[in-house]
């Protein structure tokens, strides 16, 4: 089970393109596929509780203890990257839609796949990792309130809380406390190691799973939003240049070692696109605009994150926790 686990981790990067080019494959070869757009929210609850499930209770305390690592990438991610976003967005057309679904996706830190390539791209991935439920819980709290500040009042006739406080409960709250109670039953019983150990195979096949659900869903729909995603393109260009910059700068500004610096630039430079697609698809009249402008973001970054993963390492000096940590 362990050398499985090991083979799944080492060619996870590999499986997730695989799963963005057969949903792709599906998406132009197979009719109806825009119907699994009900199983995103499924695998995606799915996907998170599986990746909580890494991150030990005892591991989720000592991250919590690293006031200044979490006040650098809070900062980061919440103040930093917005001020980023408000002055990227002056370039875009003025069409609020457009718009909304370029905020939705840029002002949402990721808390899945950016574990692994911050990992190979030697961060310390154990502290982002044990970070993810604070972004998580943070992000779906702030961003009614930045999307406000940049809409103004357009903002309420595309954001309504219910999206908000559902996305909040399935996807943060049930995942995290069912993830609480398996480690805890694996504490006290052979049958919860043994589950426990079972779920640990699945973060890389569940992450891959939302790939091509979310891939098949949308790519049929990116064709009548051409040319929307022509325009905001270079937006997304831009960011992928810029953020990781950022969170590299601000990183060195507090001090962080430069394995932990790393982690807070792949963590200012990748998106929770995943997770805001519920969102969007629930704003009335986003379909088909609001989705493929998300997932065009999505398909730009995963080919950013392989230039940052060789460029990364260049940034300081590593140490060997950083090296060789896996998560457990």
């Amino acid at each position: 089970m362990t050398s499985l686990r090991e083979t799944l981790e080492n060619y996870q990067v590999r499986v997730y393109f695989g799963a963005v080019v057969l949903g792709a494959i599906a998406a132009l070869t197979l009719p109806g596929t825009t119907a699994l757009e009900i199983g995103i929210n499924p695998s995606l609850a799915f996907m998170l509780f599986v990746t909580f499930l890494q991150v030990p209770l005892a591991e989720l305390r000592r991250a919590f203890s690293r006031f200044r690592f979490l006040g650098v990438l809070l900062l980061t991610n919440f103040v930093v990257v917005p001020v980023l976003v408000g002055v990227l967005v002056q370039f875009l057309p003025p069409d609020p839609m457009v718009r909304l679904g370029v905020l939705l996706v840029l002002l949402a830190p990721c808390i899945d796949y950016v574990v692994t390539f911050s990992h190979l791209g030697r961060a310390d991935a154990r502290l982002l990792l044990a970070a993810t439920p604070a972004l998580l819980i943070v992000q779906m709290l702030l961003l009614p309130v930045y999307l406000g500040l940049f809409l103004g009042p357009e903002a309420g006739s595309f954001v309504r809380a219910g999206p908000f406080v559902h996305a909040f409960v399935w996807l943060i709250a049930v995942p995290l406390l069912l993830a609480v109670l398996v480690q805890l039953s694996a504490d006290r019983s052979a049958a919860g190691a043994r589950a426990s150990s079972l779920l640990g195979l699945l973060p890389v096949p569940a992450t891959a799973l939302v790939l091509f659900v979310v891939v098949a869903a949308v790519v049929p729909q990116l064709g009548p939003a051409r040319y929307d995603i022509f325009r905001v393109v270079p937006t997304y260009i831009a960011f992928a240049v810029v953020a990781p910059l950022a969170g590299w700068g601000v990183s060195r500004l507090f001090r962080l070692d430069a394995a932990a610096g790393r982690a807070v630039a792949f963590s200012a430079a990748t998106r929770n696109s995943l997770v805001v697609l519920p969102l969007a698809f629930a704003v009335p009249g986003a379909v088909p605009l609001l989705p493929a402008i998300i997932v065009t973001q999505t398909l730009i970054e995963l080919l950013s994150e392989l230039v940052y993963v060789r460029l990364a390492p260049k940034f300081g000096s590593d140490t060997a926790a950083s090296a060789t940590w896996r998560p457990s």
